[in-house]
């Protein structure tokens, strides 16, 4: 499979694509990385060195990629956080033209624009943009509960009222949704839950709750959801894959003590997880 993925960039720690590529590439995907910043390390730390990169430079990349041939070769466009507005424009028109050399292509948006801790800290414009103009383009998307919420226009929280959400967001154009973290009231104590819907129905998984934040782990999540949704074409059997795999991740760097993801010591989790979780279907 080739993926075209046009995320943020990190020197130091893993996030955009510093935390979706390799994983991806672990797998055996061939992944072509476009980035839309040039940063030292995530801006979580305060400071940072680098800059962001104009749109006018990410479709330069792209045209001169076309010319080469590489985007009739494209299976899938993934893309993540647009530290600004004018970035959604390109990652568009790249979607339009991979998806007319390849009409099998799909595009998966991971519509980053907060979570219910810190609530939105993109650039106040990206989520009337996200909802009005990048979402409607996704055959995939992979937002947080917060973040379904603010798509779909209407709390949620409960499962129904999560599935309501879903429902608003695929009406928008999506066919699949995942829901990277899912805290309803009525689930078990001392776990986080994810789920995933398409045509066929919705799953939901859930395992321990961590407790610590893992910059970059809901990039990992949207990458390897992903590859397994292409590859399978089954929510159930990603959202199964994926689960194991993030947990490992997630273990791991809780117990190296280390504040960046363990990407690559935890690099046989993405092939081989050591564990399994239960999804069971709830529509």
């Amino acid at each position: 499979m080739n993926i075209l993925s046009i995320q943020s960039h990190v020197s130091y720690g893993h996030v955009g694509n510093s935390a979706a590529v390799f994983p991806l590439q672990r797998l055996g995907h061939e992944v072509w990385p476009v980035h839309t910043v040039n940063f030292s390390n995530h801006t979580g730390y305060g400071a940072w060195g680098g800059s962001a990169i104009a749109a006018s430079e990410v479709t330069a990349i792209i045209d001169a990629m076309q010319a080469r041939g590489a985007l009739a070769q494209v299976d899938v466009v993934l893309s993540g956080y647009q530290g600004g507005t004018d970035i959604a424009g390109a990652i568009l028109d790249a979607v339009a033209r991979v998806k007319a050399l390849n009409p099998r292509a799909s595009y998966t948006c991971d519509p980053v624009m907060g979570n219910a801790r810190s609530g939105c800290f993109v650039n106040p414009a990206i989520p009337a943009l996200l909802r009005e103009r990048v979402v409607p383009a996704a055959d995939l998307v992979t937002p947080n509960q917060f973040e379904l919420g603010t798509l779909a226009g209407c709390e949620a929280t409960t499962l129904a009222s999560t599935l309501q959400a879903v429902d608003a967001v695929m009406a928008m154009g999506p066919q699949t949704v995942l829901v990277t973290s899912v805290e309803r009231p009525e689930r078990a104590p001392g776990t986080l839950e994810m789920l995933a819907a398409d045509a066929n129905g919705a799953w939901l998984v859930a395992t321990p709750h961590l407790p610590f934040k893992a910059n970059g782990s809901g990039d990992v999540t949207a990458a390897l959801f992903t590859a397994h949704y292409r590859s399978s074409g089954s929510a159930a059997a990603a959202l199964a894959r994926t689960t194991a795999s993030v947990f490992e991740l997630l273990q791991m760097t809780l117990q190296s003590g280390a504040r960046e993801l363990q990407l690559v010591q935890a690099q046989e989790a993405y092939v081989h997880p050591r564990q399994t979780f239960e999804v069971r279907q709830v529509r």
